[in-house]
């Protein structure tokens, strides 16, 4: 019997699956690398879209355009970088291998977790699948003890739970990617290059302890999982009132041309709101300053003063050349000058719907014809914001997503065919839109009472009455209400101011009889702020 359980039990043992026995290296600091050289140029051609840093401990990185990371040269960040790859590199490389794969990989085979060790040159060749068999925390190690090359189009793929953070490839000599390559996994060139073509992309990271990394038009970005830190970005502004409008503006005329369609409301606090039919507008048009655009423009002041004084995280190099397919994720970002946004931009908020992300411009932003702003992997329109320190010019037929905070600058420019997924708000300067659409997305309740009931903390309470009214109305201030000075001030549909009046008593009758028939809006002011604002009609 006692021989007979243990021949079960061996039996038992080889039936259940070989699940993964390999460590995963340390990599530390070096994981915030994308592209890293120790001793060697790092260098670029072509349109590269990088998420990760990129350095080297010992010569140049160069021919890079916006990378979606930090640039490290010759500095601290890069020495540590440098000491910490060598200590991934001797882990992998005394790693106890537990399979020996001929030099040929790919061709549709399947590998599940484990160290594979190749004593000689190596190359992959249309698909090779590695299977996680559900495990999240299956490690894969390639021990190539030569040059390692893929032929163009081959792909490495990841079923069943195995993640591209836990494969790493160790090459002793130099690395070659062709054209098309998909990779997955780190790679470590020993003493060697790594050269990447047109149209690969990497799931990973490229590294060498010496040589020189290069890359070709091409799409390079670090793994998530395995302990990586979930980015969360910036913590977003707080709109206040204005959450309420899609197109605002503190300082200046907000006009609209052509059929317009808007979710949220539009006004300015100074001149006037024209062109904007309310049948397209879902939300209030402000024609005239009112106690809402007061409180729209005190808490987008605010807003702007919380952003403005928030550090960046990433700066992107060159402005001029944003866009282009570039993808970013949740982090505040810095543009030191004018910018123009060509083509698609990428967020990516890489499955958190709560990520923020915040673009600082220090300059105008303009765009060019049918450009768009892409949401990917969870990101949403409300957790998009635009600090721009100049004026806004949006081109014919772009999407645009996010809420714009314009300072000192026209938005000039909404034009044809503009859709945008968010607001248009500017501090101060004139706000025009051609036929645009306008949604402001997440309003947070109660914008309806803005303007009245929600503007004043001491809850003040005036009658205006006779309305309509003939040669004079009555103003009563609520006995309870405490008031030093207040001011009524009454303007016609142009704007206009054509009457004003200081109130000294809780009780005041106002002669109003110079004024013609027609509709006339009126503000309450007391301690220089708006606590009241509505339509009265004369019938003289």
């Amino acid at each position: 019997m006692k021989t007979l359980l243990n021949v079960l039990s061996l039996v038992i043992l080889f039936l259940i699956p070989a699940f993964n026995f390999a460590q995963a290296p340390n990599l530390g600091t070096a994981a915030n690398f994308e592209l890293f050289s120790s001793n060697g140029a790092v260098t670029n051609s072509g349109i590269s879209h990088v998420t990760g840093n990129v350095g080297t401990n010992n010569g140049s990185s160069t021919g890079f355009g916006n990378v979606n990371g930090q640039m490290h040269d010759g500095d601290a960040a890069s020495a540590q970088a440098s000491a910490d790859l060598l200590i991934a590199f001797n882990q992998l490389n005394s790693a106890t291998p537990t399979f020996f794969p001929s030099s040929l990989l790919g061709n549709g085979q399947i590998l599940t977790a484990g160290v594979y060790s190749i004593t000689s040159a190596s190359t992959l060749n249309l698909g090779l699948t590695l299977n996680g068999q559900n495990n999240p925390n299956a490690v894969f190690i390639f021990q190539i003890q030569g040059s390692f090359s893929t032929n163009p189009g081959s792909k490495v793929h990841l079923i069943n739970g195995a993640l591209a953070c836990n494969v790493f490839w160790k090459v002793e000599g130099l690395v070659s990617m062709a054209a098309g390559t998909t990779m997955r996994g780190t790679v470590i060139a020993n003493n060697a290059a790594i050269n990447m073509n047109t149209n690969d992309t990497i799931e990973g990271r490229a590294f060498s302890t010496a040589g020189a990394v290069t890359t070709d038009g091409v799409l390079a970005y670090t793994p998530i999982g395995c302990g990586s830190s979930v980015l969360t970005g910036p913590t977003a502004p707080n709109l206040g009132a204005a959450g309420c409008y899609a197109i605002f503006s503190s300082n200046g005329a907000v006009s609209n041309s052509g059929i317009t369609f808007v979710t949220g409301d539009v006004g300015t606090n100074v001149g006037l709101t024209t062109g904007y039919n309310s049948l397209n507008v879902n939300g209030t048009i402000h024609p005239i300053p009112d106690g809402s655009t007061a409180q729209c423009a005190a808490d987008l002041l605010v807003a702007y003063n919380y952003v403005n004084a928030l550090p960046y995280d990433i700066e992107l190099l060159y402005p001029a050349q944003f866009g282009n397919n570039l993808v970013l994720t949740p982090h505040t970002y810095l543009l030191n000058a004018a910018t123009v946004l060509t083509d698609s931009l990428f967020l990516n908020a890489e499955g958190n719907a709560n990520a923020v992300f915040l673009i600082m411009i220090n300059g105008a932003l303009s765009t060019s014809t049918y450009s768009k702003v892409i949401l990917m992997n969870g990101a949403q329109a409300k957790n998009v914001y635009w600090k721009i320190e100049g004026a806004v010019e949006i081109n014919n037929y772009s999407v645009f997503k996010g809420t714009i905070i314009c300072n000192n600058g026209a938005l000039g420019a909404l034009n044809t065919g503009v859709v945008i997924d968010g607001r248009s708000l500017t501090t101060n300067g004139a706000l025009t839109t051609t036929a645009v659409t306008v949604n402001a997305p997440a309003i947070p309740s109660g914008c309806n009472f803005v303007g009245i009931s929600s503007l004043d903390a001491v809850n003040q309470t005036i009658s205006v009455y006779p309305n309509p009214f003939s040669t004079s109305a009555t103003i009563v201030i609520n006995d309870g209400v405490q008031f030093k000075r207040v001011e009524f001030k009454m303007y016609n549909v142009l704007g206009e101011m054509v009457f004003q009046s200081t109130i000294v008593n809780r009780q005041s009758m106002l002669d109003m009889s110079t004024l013609t028939s027609g509709i006339y809006f009126y503000k309450i002011i007391s301690d220089n702020k708006t606590i009241q604002s509505g339509k009265m009609i004369s019938q003289q």
